[in-house]
């Protein structure tokens, strides 16, 4: 980028700021607002895979630690299907490997999720929720949405999960975490 582009890039961007703030969405309050999605109304359909505006999704999985038993069987990483109790890619529930499976010591396991990775797809918390505690949920992901006016997502969800809420509080958890004695 050359001297002229960047002073250029600069001045609209000096000129943008003012309408951005003016035009920023707000609710009652006058707090800033970002969509999100509540894990209890999630029904994890998969089209916050196939419908966010951005190449890939903003929507990505969430491990809330708090709540996870650690299994050494987690149906959100494995299928219900399996062949084989190992750790074949034809027993692996996630699409895109984006589960990380680490051994603690016996018979726990820790699970991680690689976001650039995760695609939003929702099978690893359809599987978590189904037979685990649910502590696998998908969650919008602030630093990648663009926080459109009308989320693509939020208007073809058919549980209505997408809500908005307050930059204040800006994630929704499946429970609330436990505070630590």
């Amino acid at each position: 980028m050359n001297r002229r582009n960047y002073l250029t890039a600069m001045l609209a961007g000096l000129i943008a700021a003012p309408f951005a703030l003016l035009f920023r969405k707000t609710n009652k309050a006058g707090d800033a607002v970002f969509w999100q999605i509540d894990p209890d109304k999630c029904i994890q359909c998969g089209r916050c895979e196939t419908e966010c505006i951005l190449p890939h999704s903003a929507v990505k999985c969430v491990h809330q630690f708090e709540s996870c038993g650690y299994c050494l069987f987690c149906s959100g990483y494995y299928h219900d299907n399996r062949v084989n109790f190992d750790t074949a890619g034809e027993n692996l529930r996630c699409p895109t490997d984006a589960i990380i499976r680490r051994y603690i010591e016996d018979p726990y396991f820790e699970y991680t999720i690689d976001e650039d990775q995760c695609v939003g797809c929702g099978k690893c918390v359809k599987g978590c929720k189904s037979f685990g505690n649910g502590s696998l949920f998908l969650q919008v992901r602030h630093g990648l949405c663009k926080n459109c006016n009308q989320c693509r997502i939020a208007a073809v969800c058919p549980s209505n999960a997408f809500t908005q809420v307050s930059a204040n509080a800006p994630y929704l958890f499946k429970r609330p975490p436990e505070a630590p004695e």
